[in-house]
């Protein structure tokens, strides 16, 4: 299996300087030497932007961007992410997404000028189409996680963070398959930073990989499974989870939706639930300088209560 290393993380940053949004970095609540990364201003409104710029740049640069375009199995945001990078290298985008994606992310892939197929209840189903279409196809076929490229290009978020917070000793990143933290875990190791990676009770793939020494299949069931919802966790982030420093923990359905109508009530930011999923973590995060990063906002905010005004 190919590792992932930091020369991997810095290629990525000189390949997608200038195409995407250095992220916005905030102070959290009072009293807390906690800061807000706020990546879901990022180009699609996820982190995924960084890997799809990466993935297809580096194509782009080998020769190896074929006729028939790329095409990528998404919960959304990857998708998202793809389109809008095919869209900024003029290449063609078809996107495989189960049926339970977010009718917000489906307004938005078809923006992009993608063309969308809908396939299965899960991601691995959409997966599975996905596979089939680039073999009959010949399109270049990208991954929402596991794939070096895509995972390089997402830790580069952590450098930018680093940046603006002199003595970040803590970074916390909801995981899904396993791309961001691969990524954000690598860079983390470079600069000595401990990194906290949450996931829901009901979608825990990293989890239940540790658990078992190698990567396996988990069900999944969670209210942030649109982007959390990976069966399967990447190689490449069973083996940064091995760092020394690097901590799994699990919360619940209800911590999750807690902290996503936390951020609504505190800040008037709607995030994604895989956003929040992080956030929910924070109680149980050691350090003196914690940077929990907000990896998405692609969300429908209608459920999001609105509470008393105080008036």
């Amino acid at each position: 299996m190919q590792q992932l290393t930091y020369d991997d993380v810095e290629a990525a940053e000189r390949r997608i300087a200038g195409r995407v949004r250095p992220v916005t970095v905030t102070r959290g609540d009072q009293g807390r030497r906690v800061w807000l990364a706020l990546e879901f201003l990022q180009h699609t409104g996820s982190f995924k932007a960084r890997g799809a710029q990466n993935f297809l740049l580096a194509h782009a640069e080998a020769g190896t961007l074929p006729d028939a375009g790329v095409t990528i199995a998404s919960g959304g945001n990857a998708g998202l992410a793809c389109a809008w990078a095919a869209r900024e290298l003029g290449v063609r985008a078809t996107v495989f997404l189960p049926e339970t994606a977010s009718p917000v992310k489906l307004a938005r892939l078809r923006s992009y000028g993608a063309e969308v197929r809908l396939t299965g209840r899960e991601y691995a189903e959409a997966l599975a189409a996905c596979e089939e279409f680039a073999a009959g196809s010949g399109a270049l076929a990208s991954h929402a996680y596991d794939h070096p490229l895509i995972a390089a290009g997402a830790g580069t978020v952590l450098d930018e963070i680093h940046a603006e917070v002199p003595g970040l000793d803590t970074v916390v990143v909801s995981v899904g398959g396993g791309g961001l933290f691969a990524g954000v875990a690598v860079a983390a190791r470079e600069r000595g930073i401990r990194v906290v990676a949450v996931e829901p009770e009901g979608s825990r793939a990293l989890n239940a990989a540790l658990a078992a020494g190698h990567p396996v299949d988990v069900p999944v069931a969670s209210v942030a499974q649109d982007a959390l919802g990976a069966r399967r966790a990447t190689a490449l982030a069973v083996h940064a989870a091995a760092y020394e420093g690097v901590r799994s923990v699990l919360v619940s359905e209800e911590a999750i939706v807690r902290a996503r109508q936390h951020l609504w009530d505190d800040r008037r930011i709607a995030v994604e639930y895989a956003a929040s999923t992080a956030l929910a973590a924070l109680d149980r995060t050691d350090g003196d300088r914690i940077a929990v990063l907000l990896c998405g906002a692609n969300t429908d905010p209608s459920d999001l209560v609105e509470q008393p005004s105080d008036a």
